[in-house]
């Protein structure tokens, strides 16, 4: 039996809004962009409500089992839209329309990411731009355990790898040009974490 619940131990970030000044990027973070009693909320409910999926990956001609479980929502009149996929729920539409508010954008897609425990993570990568276009605006929650989000150059070996530890709450916004010019991952970890629960709204033409 435990004395408390996993959000007990969840730590919202304290730096407020940061504009990181870095070439060929624009990416703003909003540390406790969502209350610790609403990120408490929505940590619950998606954790223990979303019908998470293990998928398969191509690596190196190897066809093997991410490191996460995903669950994908889109509006159905997008192009190509499953029309038996999961609808938006109460807490989805709740955190989409907060994030729409902040941005300014209308997002009709959604990827969640379940990170169970250290071991799971996401290698180097940009997104796919068959998806989203050549720059897209790729917003991103979290709630939950706090991990590491690394990002680097692809080209420019001078700029040192950028670490942005994304708390339970917090807000990430990437635009311009970063997904062309940056990578960026989620490392794993030896430490005993809890899992993590990660969201990026997107504007896609298509389902991934």
């Amino acid at each position: 039996m435990t004395l408390f619940n996993d959000t007990e131990l969840f730590t919202s970030g304290l730096r407020g809004k940061t504009v990181f000044d870095l070439p060929d990027c624009e990416l703003i973070l909003i540390d406790n962009f969502f209350s610790k009693e609403e990120s408490d909320h929505y940590y619950e409910k998606l954790l223990h409500q979303t019908k998470w999926k293990e998928y398969e990956m191509e690596i190196f001609d190897k066809t093997v089992t991410a490191p996460r479980m995903i669950a994908w929502y889109e509006d159905k009149d997008n192009p190509g839209a499953n029309q038996n996929g999961p609808d938006w729920n109460y807490e989805l539409l709740t955190i989409r329309s907060r994030v729409e508010k902040e941005t300014q954008c209308d997002f009709n897609s959604l990827l969640l990411n379940l990170y169970r425990n250290g071991k799971d993570s996401v290698a180097w990568h940009s997104d796919k731009e068959h998806n989203t276009g050549i720059n897209p605006i790729i917003a991103s929650v979290t709630f939950g355990e706090t991990r590491m989000f690394r990002l680097r150059h692809k080209t420019r070996k001078d700029i040192p790898q950028v670490e942005i530890p994304l708390h339970h709450g917090s807000f990430l916004l990437m635009t311009g040009t970063t997904n062309s010019f940056w990578q960026h991952q989620v490392p794993k970890t030896a430490k005993k974490v809890l899992p993590r629960i990660n969201l990026t709204f997107r504007i896609t033409n298509r389902k991934v």
